[in-house]
């Protein structure tokens, strides 16, 4: 009994392995005295993690000056403006928001960028 245990637990490591791996993630271009940066950290960044969007693609903060030593392909040009929202993907952009339109605007914002470009749906979507 111990045997099977073990090889079907070696079957379900070899087909978890199997799947295609999906490194997402929203990356927040930000500098020092950003306004709408320390606004988006104050009303957003502490549920931004517990919420569906957050757990899809996780945050990671950059510096604009960071930038050019990050391993994102831009596919959007050069970063101008912060806060910049980059949906990044295996290290690739797909999709970006520049500067901070507010809470209200925020979330539908981001929502659309994610279903446009994953297989994101939203929790508060019913069929």
């Amino acid at each position: 009994m111990p045997h099977r245990r073990a090889l079907l637990f070696s079957i379900f490591l070899a087909a978890l392995a199997a799947l295609p791996a999906r490194a997402l993630e929203l990356v927040m271009v930000e500098q020092p005295g950003c306004h709408y940066c320390i606004e988006w950290k104050d009303t957003i960044g502490p549920i931004y993690p517990k919420t569906a969007e957050g757990n899809f693609a996780p945050l990671r903060m950059v510096q604009i000056k960071e930038m050019d030593e990050t391993d994102i392909a831009l596919t959007g040009g050069r970063v101008v403006f912060t806060p910049t929202f980059l949906l990044v993907e295996n290290g690739k952009e797909i999709d970006r928001l520049e500067g901070y339109p507010g809470e209200d605007f925020f979330w539908p914002l981001l929502e659309r960028m994610l279903t446009r470009n994953t297989d994101f749906t939203s929790p508060e979507v019913t069929n």
